[in-house]
């Protein structure tokens, strides 16, 4: 008898639970598994993360642009020594002249005309980091979405607990009365009596445990949703959740398609690539445009403006033809890493995909074999009551089909809520899980 009731108290503290607080909130796990992709901490940081990406797409594009400056200078000087070499005519010698100030004034505009492709690969290279960190992004969010549906579904086998032991504590409670009033009759020993209270104290210890993870639960669902942290959610309902297709197989194929972690690594992928052209492109030369307007003055000697010009120009890095070689080592050696890092992936995705059907299949044919055992251990419990109540069976016997009773019953209610987190969890591995 003793073990059976430690092995219930042991079920009761399966995974993480959690009860009612301040506020009620009605929420349905497709609501769920919105906001914790929406309204997580994590998933704004994911989000913010993208928009930097962005905005370095858009730096990578001003690079198309020209470059312009303004530059302008006045200085006072020290009176220079003037040896002019221009003929000064009838005069011979110029005279004294304090040319003792400067100013000077440029403006200058240069546009890349053709950069061997280091301008568009680097805009390249950012538009795939973009890609990538939106796929990272995706990611972040399915697992999130993944903690959340593990934390609501616990929640409601905690709720189920407390209920089903709230349901055995009435009946603990009023056998406790009958057996004390047989006792005083002199129709059962003491020690039934004992057993009964001692059946009793061991379920209100139990309800207490339930109740005391209900509400660490709550906090924790209430925490990653973002909601009011005294926020506890009603009685979960798990008829409301639909699209469960008992049936569902996840596919390796599908996977390999559909997968974010895989999209991910491919737009990385393409970064290596894109950043080989771009060491290759070092070895052509870059054609500029240019146009410019200079002005000058030195005070009391010369004035000169409109000193306007506009051509084009080239340059050619000579130290690229034997720097470039390990540049393009380099890069070819990351497509290969990259290469590599791929194929582990969808190594690691065949091997959950496999394991994710497996575990949906064993959840779905356990959850049959509990409901047979709820209708096992009901019918025991009748039997073994009518034989109790006929002086067949003793109380040993009542209270063991009674606990085998709960335990059925809560075995069933955890059995239901593992088929449904393990066919998301299918979902997730098929890269299908809908966070929208």
């Amino acid at each position: 008898m003793k073990t059976k009731l430690v092995n219930l108290g042991v079920l009761l503290l399966l995974g993480p639970l959690g009860l009612s607080a301040q506020h009620q909130q009605h929420l349905t796990l497709d609501e769920v598994i919105h906001m914790a992709a929406t309204q997580s901490s994590e998933a704004k940081f994911s989000d913010t993360k993208v928009l930097g990406r962005q905005l370095e797409v858009e730096q990578a594009k001003s690079k198309q642009l020209p470059d312009a400056q303004v530059n302008g200078q006045y200085m006072f000087m020290t009176t220079p020594n003037l040896d002019l070499k221009l003929a000064l005519g009838a005069g011979g010698k110029p005279a004294d002249i304090a040319a003792n100030q400067l100013w000077i004034g440029q403006a200058s505009v240069r546009m890349p005309i053709y950069t061997g492709g280091q301008i568009k690969g680097g805009i390249d290279i950012a538009k795939d980091a973009r890609q990538a960190e939106e796929w990272n992004a995706v990611v972040t969010k399915e697992k999130l979405a993944s903690h959340a549906i593990n934390i609501y579904l616990n929640l409601y086998k905690a709720q189920q607990t407390n209920l089903l032991v709230t349901e055995n504590i009435k009946q603990s409670e009023q056998r406790v009365s009958d057996f004390k009033a047989m006792l005083d009759n002199g129709l059962i020993a003491r020690n039934d009596l004992l057993k009964a209270e001692l059946q009793l104290s061991n379920y209100q210890v139990s309800l207490q445990e339930a109740q005391k993870n209900i509400k660490i639960l709550n906090y924790q669902l209430a925490n990653l949703l973002k909601i009011d942290e005294e926020t506890a959610l009603d009685q979960i309902d798990l008829t409301e959740i639909k699209g469960i297709t008992p049936l569902q197989q996840a596919s390796y194929t599908e996977a390999s398609v559909n997968r974010s972690d895989i999209k991910s690594l491919e737009s990385q992928h393409r970064i290596t690539e894109d950043q080989l052209k771009v060491a290759k492109s070092s070895n052509l030369p870059k054609v500029f445009a240019s146009a410019g307007y200079n002005a000058f003055g030195l005070h009391n000697i010369v004035t000169v403006t409109n000193a306007a010009s506009l051509g084009m120009g080239i340059s050619y890095d000579i130290g690229s033809l034997y720097k470039s070689k390990r540049e393009i080592n380099v890069a070819k050696n990351r497509i290969k890493e990259m290469d590599d890092h791929l194929e582990m992936l969808k190594d690691k995705v065949k091997i959950e995909v496999q394991q994710a059907n497996e575990n949906y299949t064993l959840a779905q044919k356990q959850n049959l074999v509990y409901r047979q055992a709820v209708e096992q251990a009901s019918e025991n419990y009748r039997i073994t009551k009518d034989k109790y109540e006929n002086g067949i069976a003793d109380t040993d016997d009542l209270l063991t089909a009674d606990v085998q009773q709960l335990q059925s019953k809560i075995n069933l209610a955890i059995s239901q809520a593992n088929t449904i987190e393990k066919y998301y969890d299918l979902m997730l591995s098929n890269g299908a899980l809908n966070i929208k």
